[in-house]
């Protein structure tokens, strides 16, 4: 078996774009090199890679798999493209970013947008994706930064942990929200909107209600906060969610209020342990690291693991 980038490269813009067309304008080819390209790879490896719904392509549990093997490698490729196009266009420099999803929808863009005001030439890569992958893209070098859930799954990584608040969200007609702070006992009735059973804001909200001897009634399961503030908003139920979400969407359909005992999210920001931080990135990380220190319990200086 013989498998070509190129081929790889085309199903993994498949895969992202969701259709042959956007695949094909991400790779600057026509659409009928993408499907020519496709149906190479499937013929090498003997697999079925997709399958049509709805007008879109659907990945099958192998190509789900393939991806995964295959992301680093794609992405790491387009890291030294644009690497070499800013050294040919002479750009001061890239901030190469990553984040987990809730931070990345308002705090990140607006710190980096306040970042880049008086760096004009910067080039800017910034991704959103799950903790894993981002502690997995830093240590290959894919990004210089990275803001991550806990665990630390390599001991190559160098860590700022914090300890995250998080706040109870509910529909602004929700009676409950008379209330300052919430309690197990308050909420025993109200449906909540969950992230999935080994997420950390799940597992501690089991444990507090199991201990406050109060059923935890779940109705919705997600993987995203984005997601369960979008149900919070039409009135499905409640929701333990982190600051970012919270302070970042100006939809007036919902409230937060306290919840006790707290419920914290264990983050930190990564860096490479092995690799040196570029100009760009000592400086972002120092404003990063003070923009996150508001959000955190204890509300004191983020300092690196030992």
């Amino acid at each position: 078996m013989r498998l070509r980038f190129r081929q790889l490269q085309a199903f993994h813009a498949i895969v992202e774009a969701g259709t042959v067309t956007g695949a094909a304008e991400t790779l600057g080819i026509s659409q009928p090199g993408i499907s020519n390209l496709l149906a190479q790879l499937e013929r090498e490896t003997g697999l079925a890679l997709f399958e049509r719904l709805y007008g879109r392509l659907v990945p099958t549990p192998q190509a789900e798999l393939l991806h995964r093997e295959i992301d680093t490698m794609v992405r790491g490729l387009d890291h030294v493209t644009q690497a070499v196009f800013d050294l040919q266009n002479k750009q001061l420099g890239q901030l190469q970013v990553a984040s987990q999803h809730s931070i990345s929808f308002g705090f990140m863009p607006k710190l980096i947008a306040e970042f880049s005001k008086d760096k004009p030439d910067m080039s800017i890569s910034f991704q959103s994706q799950y903790s894993s992958k981002i502690q997995e893209w830093v240590l290959s070098g894919l990004f210089e930064i990275g803001v991550s859930e806990m665990p630390i799954l390599y001991d190559t990584l160098q860590y700022y942990p914090m300890q995250l608040e998080t706040r109870i969200a509910m529909h602004k007609d929700n009676p409950l929200h008379r209330h300052d702070v919430l309690t197990p006992e308050i909420l025993k009735d109200e449906p909540f909107l969950l992230m999935g059973p080994d997420h950390i804001t799940h597992r501690r909200l089991r444990d507090v209600f199991e201990e406050a001897r109060v059923p935890l009634k779940g109705r919705v399961h997600s993987h995203l906060f984005k997601n369960l503030l979008a149900f919070v908003k039409e009135g499905m139920g409640v929701a333990v969610l982190d600051r970012f979400g919270l302070d970042f969407d100006y939809d007036d359909r919902f409230v937060s209020r306290r919840f006790a005992p707290s419920i914290t999210m264990d983050m930190a920001v990564i860096t490479s342990g092995t690799r040196p931080l570029s100009q760009l990135g000592k400086e972002f990380l120092e404003l990063l690291l003070n923009e996150l220190r508001p959000y955190t319990v204890d509300k004191q200086p983020i300092v690196v693991a030992r």
